[in-house]
């Protein structure tokens, strides 16, 4: 079974043995204690999650290689990824591949063009005008909620960064998202863990 395919990318295996070797170097390390027993549904879900970060990591190599791009100057991680937020927003495979530098450096191509408008930045504004207010300091040194909304001049900066950086995100997700759809296929047992087709995939209360 270990010589079969997980997956391919652009016709190029990605072997059940590898994934077997991913697993056991995971199931080997800090975090091991956390993980699912292997067997169970949970432990299934979590080598099609590896699947899907390898088939991932497997896309950003071919497209970083095609556009010359080696992650030396790469933005960081925590520049991307600042907080929590935003890794739930681009998705945990996202986030995993994002520890490389050329995804990293892919990221900031695909999306430079990403921009947001002056009317966002102005709805934004009016619909969460506390959003980016300053706290002070109140007599005994304590940070104090803000007095009042900032104008829109003043949160303007501010607002168009969190608007941008999470407009950034959205589109590499969507990028990502179509490559994998044009290049990868996998096999049965190694489907997306959101699949809804997939046995694995059951909503308990």
């Amino acid at each position: 079974m270990s010589g079969h395919s997980a997956a391919t990318v652009d016709g190029t295996p990605i072997l059940v043995a590898e994934v077997d070797a991913r697993e056991a170097r995971l199931r080997s390390g800090p975090r091991a204690a956390a993980l699912p027993a292997g067997g169970t549904s949970e432990g299934r879900q979590l080598r099609r999650w590896l699947t899907q970060l390898m088939v991932t990591e497997r896309v950003v190599a071919a497209e970083a290689a095609e556009r010359g791009l080696t992650g030396r100057e790469a933005p960081s991680e925590v520049e991307l990824l600042p907080d929590v937020t935003a890794r739930l927003e681009i998705g945990s495979i996202a986030a995993a591949a994002l520890v490389d530098p050329r995804a990293r450096a892919l990221f900031a191509v695909v999306t430079a063009d990403v921009h947001v408008s002056d009317a966002e930045v102005a709805d934004y504004h009016a619909r969460n005008p506390l959003r980016f207010a300053e706290s002070h300091a109140d007599e005994r040194g304590w940070r104090a909620p803000a007095a009042g909304a900032p104008s829109l001049e003043r949160a303007r900066p501010a607002i168009a960064a969190h608007l941008l950086a999470a407009a950034r995100r959205r589109a590499f997700r969507m990028w990502l998202d179509q490559r994998r759809a044009a290049l990868v296929e996998l096999a049965p047992g190694y489907e997306h863990p959101g699949d809804p087709r997939q046995p694995d995939n059951t909503h308990r209360h």
